[in-house]
Order: C-alpha cells, then structure tokens, then sequence
C-alpha cells in the first residue's frame, strides 16, 4: 500500500485532496439540508399539536366521561362524540374485515402464483398508481357503485367498501414487500422436502411476512380512519342520535363531526372540535403504536 502512495505524483495528490475536500462539502451540505427539512416536520407536527391541546384539553378534561358518552347536541356544552366514537370503530373493523383478506391474497397471487408477463405487469403497475389516488376519486366510486348501482344508500356497509377499496393499494404494496423480503432459500428449502407451492406459501412465506403486512395494514387503516372527502361524497350523515344496528343503517364518524364543529360560529363548538380532534389522535397513535409492537416482536432478522 505504501508502494502505490509512492507513486503517485504531487499534483494527483493536490487533485485528489480537492475533490475530497468538495465532495466532503458537499455531504455537509446535504446533511444540513437533510437535518432542516427534519426539523421542519418535527416543529410542524409540535405545532400542530400544541394548537389541538391549547384549544381542546380543558375542554376535554372537563367533563371526559360525558364528552365520550354524549350524542351532538346544539349546546356546545352537552355535545358529545359517542356516535361517531362507535362508528369509527365499527367502520374501521368492517373495512379491515373486507379489505386485509382481499389485500393479502392479492399479494401472495402476485408475488407467489402469477406469471410474468405484460399482463401482470399492467396490473402491477396500477396497483401502485391506485394507492396515489386521492381519496376523493375513491368516495365518487363509493358514491357510484355501492350507495347508488348497489343501492346500499349513506350507509355503514357503502362507508366500509369505500374506505375498504381505498386500502386496498397500500395493504397489497405493503403485503407484497414483506413476501418479497423472505429469502428464496425458505422456499427451495420446503420444495426440497417435497412440500408443494401453496403448502410453502402457507407454512413458511406467510407466517415469516405476517409481520410486515400487518405493519402495512395498520398504517393504510391509520389513514382510513381520519378520512372525511369519501365519506362526505356518499353521503354519511353528520348528525346521528342512535348507533347502528344494521350493515344499512346510516353513521356518523369522528372526523365528519370535527368538520361540522369547525364550520360553526360558535367559539365553543371550535374547542369540542380540538377535543374530539385529540381524541382522533389518540386513536391513531394507538394503532401505529400496535403496528410498530408487531413490527417489533414477530419481525425476522434473515
């Protein structure tokens, strides 16, 4: 090593030592950018934080028993969010009920079982520009598929396949990345002992990207909760006094309640909306909370 430094002339050296020393700039430059930009997002996200709690939390802590167990009320004081509390919940389990299954098998078909040709390969590639739609177009599909051609109406089935349709991308990226992620030697291993495809997709490929598809469905699920665009298109109502007894009945969800809230003149309808806003917080950082807990205890390290 020391034999080729030798050899080297000086001015190779003082070019050398330029470029190093530009290129050395360069990365600090980037870094600084990079730090910036991270900043930004961090005193953004505090910001917006700190402005929900600044308007809600009295508001909330008041009376949080009967904030959770009220239905609205034209009195800012009496309003409550137990109706769109229990139809969020009740919309978010329907939706993971229709679309993880239907995600998931797309992904085992298209990454395990489906051919390689132009065929496969559009469909790919529209999956993947669907889960870039904004979420308006999926409500207008809502709107004319399930509430009007199916005749389901502003109802919690028509809520459900909407939000469900909406996921459906981001669960079969997400789910076609943690199979794409098991090494091939799992698979030649288990056809080596005689198991057949579907028995080594099922018994290895599966359980060992469950964890990765589970991470992927929570987080498409975490954005299907705070929607509002698709389901003010089909038509949700705002306002409900009672909780859904059937698929078909109508419902309301927290983040239609918060839009109505904001619009109002009154001051105090504004802090109910902050409230009910931390309220929405919490359940989405419940959920990337279970999704990183996952992640964390059943991940593989190959």
């Amino acid at each position: 090593m020391s034999a080729s430094v030798e050899v080297l002339a000086p001015s190779k050296l003082r070019r050398g030592a330029t470029r190093t020393g530009l290129q050395i700039l360069l990365d600090v430059a980037f870094s600084a950018l990079l730090f910036m930009g991270t900043v930004a997002g961090v005193i953004a996200l505090a910001t917006l934080i700190w402005t929900i709690f600044d308007s809600g939390w009295e508001r909330l802590v008041a009376d949080p028993a009967g904030f959770l167990t009220s239905y609205v009320s034209r009195l800012p004081a009496r309003a409550g969010v137990k109706a769109a509390l229990a139809g969020s919940a009740y919309l978010m389990a329907l939706t993971a009920l229709f679309c993880f299954p239907i995600g998931v098998g797309a992904a085992i078909y298209l990454e395990e079982f489906a051919p390689r040709n132009r065929l496969t390969n559009f469909v790919e590639a529209n999956i993947a520009n669907l889960a870039g739609v904004p979420s308006v177009v999926y409500g207008l599909l809502g709107l004319g598929l399930f509430a009007r051609f199916l005749r389901m109406g502003p109802s919690l089935l028509a809520g459900a396949l909407t939000l469900a349709v909406m996921s459906l991308p981001v669960i079969i990226v997400a789910a076609r990345e943690a199979i794409r992620a098991v090494p091939d030697g799992i698979r030649l291993g288990a056809f080596a002992l005689g198991a057949t495809r579907w028995q080594t997709v099922r018994r290895q490929v599966l359980p060992a990207a469950m964890p990765g598809t589970l991470t992927g469905t929570i987080l498409a699920l975490s954005r299907a909760i705070g929607e509002t665009a698709p389901l003010l298109v089909i038509g949700l109502p705002i306002v409900i006094f009672t909780l859904p007894d059937d698929l078909r009945d109508p419902v309301s969800v927290l983040p239609l309640l918060i839009f109505d809230w904001t619009s109002r003149p009154q001051p105090a309808f504004a802090a109910a909306a902050a409230a009910a806003s931390i309220i929405l917080l919490a359940l989405l950082l419940a959920m990337n909370a279970v999704a990183i807990f996952l992640r964390n205890r059943y991940s593989i390290r190959w």
